[in-house]
């Protein structure tokens, strides 16, 4: 997606935040909406990061505390000539992964300890990829962003069926134009949201494909994720609809709701990849790293910090 498009669709929520002002304030109302939405983006610009890893309750591990996932971030980062991001993990046993950070400068990339007990060396090294693909094209403060502002477009509508007002000549028609823009607002902030974020999930597949080498390893630990996340709860998802767009795989949906491509179709373009690129496709033993036969199952692995059984 070329960086104009990007800054058209933000530009369409950001009026759209300020119609639905207009509508539930008038004149005042979008004032106040353009002055926030304003406010949000310019905190959200150098706060991205912080915003994203406390809702998680992530937990930053170095080469002392979690060293071979680390140190597969490091040569990943290396590989893709960018510089080290921070790296968290998330205790949680929902398998998904995202990175955040406002520049590949102050990136900062993440991943649930489900995750990597669920997927082999190789999965886990095309998942983290995907993440610093995202970073390298990027779009990590643009989804954060986006997010931010999608989701208060959601909450002001619902203050809005609460809290709006209106005089006595126009109180009917008020009330219907009330309606019309709680309803029709987060729907079209989220055909918005769509736009954005599918299109930088394939570019960051085919970046995190680049980066790793190894195309359908990516898409070998696409299905296992999908599979999990249909399966584990994820709790952050469910209080806050709109960081779905951050993690790899989407948590919930029908592919006609969701921010992400249909996996399936994101596996398919990754194996015609591997099919030009002539990459082998994964072995169905475990990694060094993952010792586990059955990845599904939930044992220890050597990528799993808490070294569970």
């Amino acid at each position: 997606m070329s960086g104009m498009r990007t800054v058209m669709l933000l530009s369409a929520l950001t009026a759209l935040f300020m119609a639905l002002g207009y509508t539930l304030g008038g004149s005042g109302g979008a004032v106040i909406a353009l002055l926030v939405a304003a406010g949000m983006n310019l905190f959200t610009f150098w706060n991205a990061d912080k915003i994203v890893l406390s809702m998680h309750n992530a937990r930053e591990v170095d080469s002392e505390s979690a060293p071979e996932y680390y140190g597969l971030v490091r040569d990943l980062a290396q590989r893709a000539g960018l510089p080290m991001p921070r790296v968290y993990l998330i205790d949680e046993p929902h398998p998904n992964a995202f990175a955040t950070g406002r520049d590949p400068d102050h990136a900062a990339v993440a991943a649930t300890t489900g995750l990597l007990s669920m997927l082999t060396r190789e999965e886990v090294a095309g998942v983290m990829a995907h993440e610093l693909g995202h970073v390298k094209n990027r779009d990590t403060l643009i989804m954060t962003m986006v997010a931010t502002i999608a989701g208060a477009i959601s909450m002001l509508a619902n203050f809005g069926l609460f809290f709006r007002g209106g005089d006595q000549e126009n109180g009917h028609r008020n009330i219907v134009a009330t309606l019309l823009a709680v309803i029709v607002a987060p729907f079209a902030a989220m055909i918005v949201q769509m736009a954005i974020s599918r299109t930088r999930e394939y570019g960051a597949d085919a970046a995190g494909a680049q980066i790793s080498g190894n195309p359908r390893a990516l898409a070998s630990a696409l299905a296992k994720i999908s599979g999990g996340a249909e399966m584990i709860p994820n709790p952050v998802a469910q209080r806050n609809p709109a960081a779905a767009q951050l993690y790899i795989v989407p948590v919930h949906g029908s592919e006609l709701f969701s921010t992400h491509p249909a996996t399936e179709k994101r596996i398919a373009a990754l194996e015609a990849m591997a099919g030009r690129t002539g990459a082998a496709a994964p072995t169905p033993r475990a990694s060094a790293l993952s010792p586990v036969a059955t990845p599904m199952r939930r044992r220890s692995s050597a990528l799993d910090p808490l070294r569970r059984d």
